[in-house]
């Protein structure tokens, strides 16, 4: 790949036919773009090494950025880069100068120049954004304080696979107001289903996310009750108390004690529909946010879920990799 200062100035700007197609957030996108990148997936799956016949991650390298821990974001993409033909790098603070003081806006410039794209996972919305304001290549955002979008598409992709089409659907959030439960936000119009949030006091999500997914279309219901907030749900989600999103804010005894209310465990799944399943992003506490009963019993789909997040992000990249 050789990138001149003329191109990468251009796509800097996000202007020019070699503008990068960077995944920052799904509200950024129209739904027919979302679903192009779900039925990519969902061909991957099925054994397709080439969808369509095009290969886009074949000799191309993918830079994994982490300024916080991993587990399945750096798997899944791993694994999924080496399936597509394509290989990766591996950065985190301690092994770059990325904790030394080295400038987003640098490392975006230089990375530009050895990769073809680079999946961030940051402890900030304005750092990602700064990666792909300055990156000439596509920025994927492997999480960050405010949301975390590939985890979503793995959720719908793992939702339709069990239980068809999500549009039309109703989904429960259980907890805290997170950085998850914000790409579930963003997602709601986009994907026609209804979300009910459950939260307790102080701890709902963003006023503006929500505001601004319900200008969009989306049907947000937002309760301090946990009954109610399951009550008629196709599909529970809920998330660890103490998120990877979260800085700052009530201590840990805080927290434990204004959610245990909000535990998912059997008595609460069974006032959602009979059918219902159950998801969560991993890692999992047991006994804190879900018991075991549900997440190891038969209306769990977390295996499912962190299984497909290989094959969401396979669409995923090819969809950004693609010319």
């Amino acid at each position: 790949m050789t990138v001149t200062p003329e191109t990468a100035s251009a796509r800097q700007r996000g202007t020019g036919p070699q503008a990068p197609k960077h995944f920052l957030d799904i509200d950024r996108f129209a739904a027919a773009q979302l679903r192009e990148m779900l039925d990519l997936a969902q061909d991957y799956k099925r054994g397709e090494d080439a969808p369509g016949g095009e290969r886009p991650g074949a000799g191309k390298t993918l830079a994994l950025v982490f300024e916080k821990p991993s587990t399945r974001t750096r798997v899944s993409f791993e694994v999924g880069m080496a399936q597509m033909g394509g290989r990766v790098t591996i950065l985190d603070s301690q092994g770059s100068q990325l904790g030394r003081g080295e400038s987003i806006a640098d490392m975006a410039r230089v990375l530009s120049r050895y990769v073809d794209a680079v999946l961030f996972r940051t402890l900030s919305q304005a750092s990602l954004l700064e990666m792909a304001e300055y990156a000439s290549v596509p920025v994927i955002n492997g999480l960050t304080d405010k949301s975390h979008p590939c985890q979503i598409m793995a959720d719908i992709m793992t939702f339709e696979e069990i239980k068809g089409p999500i549009n039309g659907r109703r989904v429960a959030w259980l907890g805290d107001g997170n950085n998850v439960v914000a790409s579930w936000i963003h997602g709601a119009a986009l994907f026609g289903y209804a979300l009910t949030i459950a939260t307790p006091e102080g701890f709902a999500p963003d006023p503006a996310t929500v505001k601004a997914a319900r200008h969009a279309g989306a049907d947000i219901t937002l309760t301090e009750d946990p009954a109610d907030g399951v009550a008629g749900a196709d599909c529970v989600v809920t998330d660890t108390w103490a998120s990877m999103g979260t800085n700052g804010g009530p201590t840990v005894q805080e927290r434990v004690r204004a959610l245990t209310p909000y535990r998912v465990d059997e008595a609460l799944m069974d006032k959602a529909a009979d059918h219902a399943i159950f998801m969560h992003c991993l890692p999992a506490n047991r006994e804190h946010e879900v018991s075991a009963g549900v997440i190891d019993g038969p209306r769990s789909a977390v295996w499912d879920e962190a299984e497909n997040r290989l094959h969401a992000q396979k669409g995923i990249l090819h969809w950004c990799l693609r010319p």
